[in-house]
């Protein structure tokens, strides 16, 4: 179940030291450190500033770095997903 009221949608991203800050349609701006997702992190200024805004704002795209990012999940404090803890390894026995 979803529990947000109004739907976030993007108007604009700004960068700033080590978080970026995305404004809202609604006029809200979320500030996102920029560890949260490692490829913006380690991205040159320039490609930074390269995004493109999609699904009428739901989304934040950039095309260089191969990077989407949901503006629903920035708000429930999901970051990157593309990397996965590592599996504990199963003791075979027998």
């Amino acid at each position: 179940m979803n529990s947000l009221v109004v739907k976030p949608l993007a108007k604009r991203v700004t960068f700033d030291g080590d978080t970026f800050s995305v404004h809202l349609m609604d006029g809200r701006v979320l500030s996102v450190p920029l560890a949260y997702f490692p490829r913006l992190l380690n991205a040159a200024p320039d490609k930074r500033e390269k995004y493109g805004i999609s699904g009428g704002g739901t989304g934040l795209h950039w095309d260089e770095l191969d990077e989407d990012i949901s503006v629903e999940h920035l708000l429930l404090g999901i970051g990157d997903q593309t990397k996965h803890p590592p599996q504990p390894k199963i003791k075979q026995t027998g």
